[in-house]
């Protein structure tokens, strides 16, 4: 409406009193014509006014957090890259965080990377050293590294020029252990900060992997080996498999993950780092506000698509049941026999 009046003040000006009108109505028609451009005009500026204000308050409420975010945080662990592919043009100002999630295979860490990346101002690229040719040496991992933290890895993750946080999804059976000196302090340089996610449940870790290995041969959806799912139908289709547990080792086999995870919270400690159960993001999702605070990140409610496969008590999913309990009971594994969440 107030747009449509900046544009008849000309009609309005056209306005000529009769010729023979007496002098008194033609003073009172050009008053009501200067009256009404002025009025017109003074609505016109008042809006064209309101909107560069409210931008320059935009702009403002954005550099105010960026700089509330910097005084909260170390300014050791805050960076600002100078990309070699793009220009970050005026988010080049706003300071970056670097980390790492260290994680097991079917520990939840793909879904914890999607709920990440529905953060808007993060980018989590993924597990880039699933390829072995990035990680065959320690100086290969390093290069690597570099370009995923000078914003210069590409991919549908890369939030670019507002990325507040930028990473990467790195499993422990991926050069992590193998090349942990040169990583660590590399990390230590660089102010990576570091999120273990790990899964307490290592009996339902157990399922889960050996019903994902069984699934990328026997490819279960219409020919397709799905690691993760995004609809119920396709999680009941993957859970009806129940694989057969080696009972006889089952007890050596949790000790042995439960080692793993604790070699690398030993070789990586002294990095800045939180530490994160599967399970208790699942019971309590307030759990992903502390990592967002750990990231220094504006508070976001964060959203995924994947869907949980197997669900309900493990005796549902395990062929041998029965041996697996027997083997389980009386041990100090045996609280995994129980339905945890």
């Amino acid at each position: 409406m107030v747009g449509d009046m900046c544009f008849l003040y000309k009609d309005i000006l056209v306005i000529k009193p009769p010729k023979k009108s007496p002098m008194l109505l033609r003073m009172a028609v050009f008053m009501f014509s200067m009256v009404s451009v002025v009025s017109i005009f003074y609505v016109c500026i008042k809006q064209i006014g309101t909107e560069a204000r409210t931008m320059f308050t935009d702009f403002k409420v954005i550099g105010n957090l960026t700089q509330s975010r910097v005084k909260q945080m170390n300014p050791n662990i805050l960076h600002y890259p100078e990309p070699l592919s793009f220009s970050r043009n005026e988010c080049a100002p706003n300071p970056v965080m670097f980390f790492a999630i260290l994680s097991n295979q079917r520990s939840g860490s793909g879904w914890f990377e999607t709920l990440l990346n529905s953060h808007i101002n993060v980018s989590s690229n993924g597990e880039i050293f699933s390829i072995r040719e990035r990680r065959r040496n320690a100086s290969s991992i390093l290069k690597t590294l570099d370009r995923v933290y000078n914003l210069d890895w590409l991919n549908s993750a890369s939030k670019n020029e507002c990325s507040a946080a930028v990473g990467l999804k790195w499993m422990l059976n991926q050069g992590l252990m193998e090349h942990h000196k040169e990583i660590e302090e590399y990390f230590k340089r660089r102010s990576v900060s570091i999120i273990f996610l790990f899964r307490r449940n290592l009996l339902r870790r157990m399922v889960s992997m050996l019903a994902n290995s069984y699934d990328s041969h026997a490819k279960l959806l219409n020919g397709t080996h799905k690691s993760h799912v995004h609809s119920a139908e396709e999680a009941d289709i993957l859970s009806k498999y129940k694989p057969i547990i080696n009972s006889t080792s089952l007890v050596d086999d949790l000790k042995d993950m439960e080692m793993k995870s604790a070699t690398a919270l030993q070789y990586y400690n002294s990095s800045r780092h939180m530490i994160l159960y599967y399970e208790d993001l699942m019971r309590n999702h307030t759990k992903l506000n502390d990592v967002q605070e750990f990231l220094g990140l504006p508070q976001m409610e964060l959203t995924s698509r994947q869907v949980k496969i197997h669900k309900g008590p493990l005796s549902d999913h395990i062929q041998n049941w029965d041996d697996v309990n027997n083997a389980l009971t009386g041990t100090e594994y045996e609280s995994f026999l129980e339905a945890d969440y």
